[in-house]
């Protein structure tokens, strides 16, 4: 049963997680991603090995007793977790059992527009889902996916869920050099997301050897590309490993200026500003000039 229970690992965002892999056997996924840690396999449009619900729920449980201070069990799998078949039962199983303990899904958004998979996916404390392009073309290069999914049926699905649920919906965008990095990419993506309107927005690069000779790009560069979104979205950079810059001076003006353009995390102001600009920073909070407010365990300043 353990080898369905992966954990606990400590996230900044979510707190003490607890993992539950729903396919612990092998990858079984409708998408074929080129930045997957997973080595390359055949898509499927269904899992053809299932774990019983009862064997799940029953590892849940010894961990839960074995680990009393969870704050997230995350549900994921070795490939797409919203292929398992179960899944409304076994969520519904899991917040009988799960105490004061929050659930967080961990998804592909391929299969946002089957009304079955939203249905179990209202009943999860927060939802993230993938969104690497707004284009078929750039969905079938980077994600390599299954036969017959389309990028309007997952942009449909993603609204309809989005109008549907009262928990939080995060949108995870992950960038690949000469691929989604493109500023048109870019453009079809913010159109959307502006019409969406997730809770937040995760901008990331690969930090995984991935299946695929692919390369990531520097958080410079995440940092150019978070600017093309509208100011609106609040775009979290996730990927901090290829930082070649040194923190830069920021006048109080400079300051404001560039959280119009787009709010900034705690991580960016460490990076990006120099002792005194983090001075200057700390005075205009204290002047109700820039506000901190947290969205889902990660604190943005804006302008209020």
């Amino acid at each position: 049963m353990s080898h369905i229970i992966f954990g606990p690992i400590n996230s900044r965002r979510f707190g003490k997680s607890l993992g539950i892999d729903l396919s612990p056997g092998k990858k079984q996924c409708n998408y074929d991603c080129v930045y997957c840690e997973l080595d390359p396999a055949k898509t499927m449009s269904n899992y053809s090995d299932v774990l019983p619900v009862s064997e799940i729920i029953s590892a849940v449980q010894e961990a839960l007793i074995t680990h009393d201070d969870i704050d997230v069990l995350t549900i994921t799998a070795n490939g797409e977790p919203t292929l398992y078949p179960h899944l409304l039962q076994l969520i519904e199983e899991i917040n009988r059992i799960k105490g004061h303990t929050k659930t967080l899904i961990l998804s592909n958004g391929s299969t946002i527009s089957d009304p079955k998979v939203r249905e179990a996916l209202l009943l999860i404390d927060t939802v993230k889902l993938s969104l690497d392009c707004a284009t078929q073309k750039c969905l079938k290069k980077i994600d390599r996916m299954h036969t017959g999914i389309t990028i309007e049926d997952i942009k449909q699905g993603m609204l309809d869920f989005k109008a549907m649920t009262q928990h939080p919906l995060i949108i995870e965008v992950l960038i690949v050099e000469g691929i989604n990095d493109k500023a048109k990419e870019i453009e079809a993506l913010n159109a959307f997301l502006l019409q969406l309107s997730p809770d937040r927005i995760d901008l990331g690069t690969i930090d995984r050897p991935p299946a695929y000779a692919v390369k990531p790009i520097s958080y410079e560069n995440l940092l150019a590309l978070s600017r093309l979104f509208d100011p609106s979205l609040a775009v979290h950079i996730t990927q901090r490993k290829t930082i070649d810059s040194k923190p830069s001076a920021y006048s109080k003006e400079e300051i404001i200026t560039t959280l119009r353009k787009r709010p900034l995390t705690a991580d960016d102001i460490a990076i990006l500003f120099d002792e005194g600009s983090q001075k200057r920073l700390e005075k205009l909070l204290n002047e109700g000039k820039i506000i901190e407010t947290n969205n889902n365990g990660v604190n943005f300043y804006i302008i209020p």
